[in-house]
């Protein structure tokens, strides 16, 4: 039929449809009895409607696919077809099933090459999304096997369809829809000649199950970030400070955000309360407070409901002095990441040291890392955060001129690219001539993503006013980074060359 003429819907199939079904299914399997009989069918489609999925040509059937629930860890190990199907071809749904199973695909002779296939395993994958199954699974036929028996085993043959250099109608088209072949099924189907009764155990993985039984233990799926755009400014005491700090965060709160992001350094006025001799000795100065800053942030974090991230203050551990960042968690916990890598300013003028732990954070919105401004312009910290699950990246940055900013900006979206992960950038703008080398700041704090279909078409979710105090808010789409990992036009982690390279985590 020309495709010009072509009118294409899907639909779930019915009883009364049976005999467009049978037409059906004994064009595809003569060789095999042809059509299930009408109570097989009936049955399905009482037990399981959405599983059973059509395909109309302007009201004619030109396509299904039937499946049916079961149990993932039954039939995720070797099977055979009467268990899916009795000896009075009864199918049995469970509707406390928690996986998929594919029983046929079915296209018209006269519509394939049509790509109808593809549609109905694309249903398929929704539907297992939508009823939050673990998986897909499927015994599939290998029916040119027997023209390959005499000269290997049938494993061989499955590899060699994987590379390609054989055709196989059937594990061809499954493998081309991102199943895996899971194992070797034998005397699946004993009748099937052409496969020699063999037949693959193949599976699609759902990305996006969540095996939780309550709305308390599920995981978030759409994140909200609030990013603090700070304003540096003279105060005249710790508890001025404070006040700053506590607005924002009721403010950001008032939005309901689970994450607020703070800028690097951003209590850095209060070295302008007292007269220092260097920068060394304000600098400490500034150390004293940070374990007061520290746990007010937490009371914050538990009396709003939001975790924070408490940008960066620096720590004094002895006689080392260190720039750490702490993420306060709204049920009172606190973990710290401390800057890798120090600026030759922070190193000089200082004396600070680096930090030799690189940390991904479990939260209840996500799985989170901290990179503390030059430690984004590392591609290495990022990869190894990635390859622990990394979700979003936050960089609390202080930068003093656009070409410093830049650099943060830049690297911080090459990172989001690499590593199909979002990435938060805050940093602090205005003037503070009283501290010396922080009397100048320019920022542009952002969110920025992933780049491709799912994400906006310049990978920034969001921008801030340059060097103007404000809050940024965003909302971050987990299940979209699933979906990039799994089914993006490029996927940078899955298509890395590790049988070439590696980054090694030392520690």
């Amino acid at each position: 039929m020309p495709h010009e003429k072509a009118r294409l819907t899907l639909c779930n199939l019915k009883q009364e449809d049976y005999p467009k079904i049978k037409g059906l299914m004994d064009e595809a399997y003569p060789d095999l009895g042809g059509a299930w009989p009408s109570h097989t069918i009936y049955r399905l489609i009482e037990q399981f409607p959405e599983g059973q999925i059509g395909i109309l040509d302007n009201e004619v059937l030109v396509g299904l696919a039937l499946s049916v629930q079961v149990d993932y860890k039954r039939f995720a190990d070797p099977h055979t077809y009467e268990d899916i199907v009795d000896a009075q071809n009864r199918i049995f749904s469970d509707q406390k099933g928690d996986a998929l199973y594919g029983l046929d695909v079915v296209i018209a002779r006269s519509h394939r090459g049509m790509r109808l296939g593809r549609r109905l395993y694309d249903a398929r994958k929704e539907l297992c999304r939508q009823y939050n199954l673990r998986a897909i699974l499927a015994g599939g036929r290998i029916p040119r096997y027997r023209e390959y028996s005499d000269k290997m085993a049938p494993m061989e043959y499955i590899e060699r369809v994987d590379k390609k250099e054989i055709y196989d109608p059937i594990l061809s088209f499954q493998l081309a829809n991102d199943f895996q072949v899971k194992r070797l099924l034998k005397q699946y189907l004993p009748e099937d000649a052409n496969s020699d009764g063999y037949a693959t155990l193949l599976e699609w993985n759902n990305i996006l199950f969540e095996n939780t039984q309550t709305v308390i233990d599920s995981r978030k799926s759409i994140v909200r970030v609030g990013a603090v755009q700070w304003q540096m400014r003279s105060v005249n005491s710790v508890a001025e400070m404070m006040q700053q700090v506590e607005y924002f965060v009721d403010t950001v709160s008032d939005y309901q955000s689970d994450f607020i992001l703070f800028p690097e350094f951003f209590n850095a006025p209060l070295m302008g309360l007292t007269e220092h001799r260097n920068q060394t000795e304000a600098i400490r100065y500034l150390a004293e407070y940070t374990e007061q800053f520290r746990d007010e942030m937490s009371r914050l974090a538990i009396e709003y409901n939001a975790n924070i991230v408490t940008g960066s203050m620096p720590l004094l551990e002895g006689s080392a002095l260190y720039n750490v960042s702490y993420l306060c968690h709204r049920d009172g916990r606190i973990n710290e990441q401390r800057k890798i890598h120090i600026t030759p300013h922070e190193s000089y003028d200082w004396v600070i040291q680096g930090g030799d732990k690189i940390e991904v954070f479990e939260t209840d919105a996500g799985r989170v890392g901290i990179q503390i401004c030059y430690d984004v312009e590392f591609p290495e910290l990022s990869r190894i955060m990635a390859e622990k699950g990394l979700e979003i990246l936050f960089v609390p940055f202080w930068t003093d001129t656009k070409n410093s900013y830049l650099r943060v900006r830049h690297c911080a979206q090459a990172r989001a690219v690499e590593n199909e992960c979002y990435v938060v950038i805050a940093g602090s703008v205005g003037n503070l001539p009283v501290v010396e080398s922080l009397d100048v700041q320019y920022a542009q704090s952002a969110v920025l993503t992933p780049s491709d279909f799912a994400f906006p078409h310049d990978a920034a979710l969001n921008e801030a006013t340059p060097n103007t105090e404000m809050l940024l808010f965003s909302d971050l789409d987990l299940d979209k980074l699933k979906l990039l990992h799994s089914e993006g036009t490029v996927r940078n982690l899955k298509d890395r060359r590790l049988d070439l390279y590696a980054v090694q985590y030392k520690q």
